[in-house]
């Protein structure tokens, strides 16, 4: 399983590359700010959700601390998906968040 730093993440988002970010986790954790533009799959979800994500490209996915976001690469990986987790997740995020209601 290949793996990213949060700071990584961040600098890659300023530099303007075009990322896709998959937050696993619950409502209400990403309800308090998620990475901008990254979208909301939760774990328990992410099986029956699976279609909703682009086989064609690489994706970072993300949860509190790297253990559900871990899982969730194993998962995808094992249909073929080419995944990286986000080590230290939100816990070791120092980028922007968005907030508030709108947040899925």
């Amino acid at each position: 399983m290949k793996h990213i730093l949060p700071q990584e993440v961040d600098q890659q988002l300023k530099e303007g590359r075009a990322l896709s970010i998959i937050d696993v986790r619950e409502d209400e954790e990403v309800a308090q700010g998620k990475i901008p533009g990254a979208c909301h799959i939760p774990l328990g979800q992410l099986l029956e959700r699976m279609n909703e994500v682009n086989k064609d490209q690489e994706h970072i996915l993300v949860c509190r601390s790297g253990n559900r976001s871990g899982m969730a690469c194993q998962l995808l990986e094992s249909y073929g998906y080419r995944v990286v987790n986000m080590t230290g997740g939100m816990l070791e995020w120092t980028g922007e968040v968005e907030k508030g209601e709108g947040v899925k």
